[in-house]
């Protein structure tokens, strides 16, 4: 325990997809594993590192397959963070097509490919808990399909996707895993708050699928980009009008927290972005960006706290995200002894 900071939950991870997510298709090259983990260990604030690292389960970071495959590869893995004194939480199943999946809401053979990087998911998450490297996290899933193919269908596609998702948590259950689906304006039928909250409702297995909320996406679910039917703000809102925004937010929260098993603490200045292979969705903005909207420690509370405003402690662990930043400035220490130092902020309001 450090006496500057005595709260040592939630467990403060970093994410590693960062440098991949954007990367390569002629952009900028992607960061290797043993560098972005190495960046992770390396930052530090008043005697704080961070205690793990959220994983992207796919090249040029993990290859699968192999992985899969090979206990060899699983176990090399884990000492990647071992030899770091790093944990690993939640990991992100390759469910694209892509990588080698397939849209939710797709025909018999995209669903199968989807459903089948979710079990190559499971299975290593579950190796790596049983390797004593991943005490908390979930397997990370969205709905691989963008928005406009689903609005083809609003109806039908919706139900295609909860029964996928249904059969993957009947994966998920016989690996002793837990599914989150990560909300974001440019995935099909997670594209708003409302639609979000139907897909949860409709597949009706809050035990094993949760809501993954990142504060940069979420954002825009109140100007309801993609789904201005479900807007809570305007686009045009003014954002020095603290209470009104305060207030919306408290009303998103409020409705997808019940659902919330996994955070990702993120800054966002309410515009969208996209670079590489990833589709336009909320920017990432850096943890100290003056046009950020969030004021990132309190209004991190309202995902953990509940409505009393009682510490709900159900989320262990708190994970950075910010995609598509340069390299350039994904290679500076100070970039992550900021982020970090607003992790601990984090965790100093509203830890344990």
């Amino acid at each position: 325990m450090n006496q500057a900071h005595p709260n040592t939950f939630p467990k403060l991870h970093n994410a590693a997809w960062p440098g991949v997510v954007g990367k390569g298709d002629g952009g900028e090259p992607p960061i290797d594993l043993d560098t972005m983990l190495d960046l992770t260990a390396a930052a530090e604030v008043d005697g704080v590192k961070f205690d793990g690292f959220d994983l992207f389960l796919y090249l040029p970071h993990i290859d699968i397959d192999s992985t899969v495959e090979s206990d060899d590869a699983i176990k090399e893995l884990a000492e990647k963070a071992r030899s770091r004194s790093l944990d690993i939480g939640t990991v992100v199943a390759p469910i694209w097509t892509p990588t080698g999946g397939g849209p939710a809401m797709g025909d018999a053979k995209d669903r199968k490919k989807f459903l089948g990087q979710v079990r190559n998911g499971c299975y290593v998450g579950k190796r790596l808990r049983e390797l004593g490297v991943r005490p908390h996290g979930n397997i990370r899933i969205d709905s691989a399909g963008g928005v406009e193919p689903w609005l083809a269908d609003p109806e039908g596609n919706q139900k295609r996707i909860a029964a996928t998702f249904r059969e993957a948590c009947i994966i998920a259950e016989d690996h002793g895993e837990t599914l989150a689906a990560e909300g974001e304006i440019c995935w099909g039928g997670m594209h708003s708050w409302k639609r979000m909250i139907q897909l949860l409702e409709t597949v009706d297995r809050p035990q094993t699928l949760g809501f993954q909320a990142d504060m940069a996406h979420t954002l825009l679910y109140l100007l309801g980009y993609n789904a201005p039917e479900d807007a809570i703000l305007p686009q045009d809102f003014d954002w020095k009008d603290q209470d009104r925004f305060d207030a919306a937010y408290r009303q998103l929260t409020d409705a997808l927290r019940p659902w919330t098993n996994d955070l990702h603490i993120a800054q966002n200045d309410a515009t969208v972005h996209g670079s590489g292979s990833h589709d336009k969705t909320g920017r990432h903005c850096l943890a100290t960006d003056p046009s950020g909207k969030l004021d990132i420690p309190r209004h991190a509370g309202y995902w953990l706290r509940g409505p009393d405003g009682q510490l709900t402690k159900r989320i262990k662990h708190l994970c950075w995200d910010g995609c598509m930043f340069p390299n350039a400035v994904m290679m500076r220490p100070e970039t992550w002894n900021d982020i970090l130092r607003v992790m601990i902020a984090v965790r100093e309001h509203h830890g344990w």
